[in-house]
């Protein structure tokens, strides 16, 4: 990725697994990015609070990053009024309001938009049809980031992960730690997202932005994010990161199969969500990296992590 183009990013969110990655990005690379919390910007506030925020940041900033989201998948099920003030309402609001500025725009959305009956990934075009209101309220978000009159984009991305947060790959570690079977679903299947390489992509994407000269279309503000590598199950996607764990423990324990019928939860979800990447591959000439590249770092976060403890 060309790096040499300083950015000045003004990201709302901070304490989740995009928002760590791009502030690692800004120490390693030279930008400029300040990581905004809910104690500043709450996203369930009233749309004058939220523009308010807008009209205070820099004058010289480059792009606006929407990195924060309602993300409980199942309680979102019975916390609707917030999942779609935070997922559906802020982003709308967000988007005019750095119109007005003339900020560039990026909104990180989600792969649960679809409904999971693909059988492959899933192209930037595709109909939406969310089956749980997460999915539902995402959707909400990037209708009104696209019909905004905001130079924007949204990326659609999938399975995030790193290291250091709580998601899949860190819950699987610590109950890999006690048991010697876990039991994983094995009829979902999609394609895990390293934060890190999420992170490269927004940061090309905001640097492209201001050169993109033909006006959007619908489908062109639109972009299926995800790091590359065959589709694989979370049954798969366990099995890996144990094998390539550096602790040795980790490599006796097994992962017996289940069906996701056999896990019930409040929300149901896609039983397939890989995104096809091609399109952001070509419009803005970068790839992300395989999965496994992802995890081999996540796990090297993980052991950085461990030695401070100790």
């Amino acid at each position: 990725m060309d790096n040499s183009v300083n950015l000045n990013l003004q990201v709302i969110g901070k304490t989740g697994q995009l928002a760590r990655a791009l502030n690692r990005r800004a120490s390693e690379f030279g930008h400029n990015i300040t990581c905004y919390g809910r104690e500043l910007i709450d996203l369930t506030s009233s749309p004058g609070k939220i523009e308010e925020f807008i009209a205070r940041l820099p004058n010289a900033t480059d792009a606006v990053v929407i990195a924060a989201a309602y993300t409980a998948v199942d309680k979102a099920e019975t916390d609707q009024k917030t999942a779609f003030a935070v997922n559906g309402i802020a982003p709308k609001v967000i988007a005019e309001a750095c119109a007005k500025r003339g900020f560039s725009l990026v909104h990180i959305s989600t792969d649960y938009v679809f409904d999971g009956y693909a059988k492959m990934p899933y192209k930037i075009d595709h109909p939406t049809n969310p089956v749980n209101i997460y999915g539902a309220s995402k959707r909400e978000g990037e209708i009104g980031v696209v019909n905004s009159s905001a130079n924007s984009v949204v990326l659609r991305t999938s399975w995030l992960f790193d290291g250091t947060g709580k998601n899949f790959l860190t819950t699987i570690l610590s109950l890999g730690a006690s048991k010697e079977v876990l039991n994983i679903v094995d009829n979902q299947f999609g394609r895990p997202t390293y934060a890190g390489h999420l992170a490269d992509a927004v940061i090309k994407t905001a640097q492209s932005l201001g050169e993109l000269k033909a006006p959007f279309s619908l489908i062109d503000r639109i972009y299926h994010v995800s790091n590359n590598g065959p589709v694989i199950s979370w049954a798969d996607y366990a099995k890996y990161i144990f094998k390539a764990s550096p602790n040795k423990h980790y490599k006796a324990v097994q992962i017996q199969p289940i069906s996701a019928s056999e896990f019930p939860s409040k929300a149901q979800r896609p039983a397939y969500s890989a995104l096809d990447p091609s399109a952001f591959e070509r419009q803005f000439s970068y790839k992300l990296p395989h999965w496994k590249s992802g995890i081999r770092t996540a796990l090297s976060e993980v052991n950085t992590q461990e030695k401070k403890r100790r």
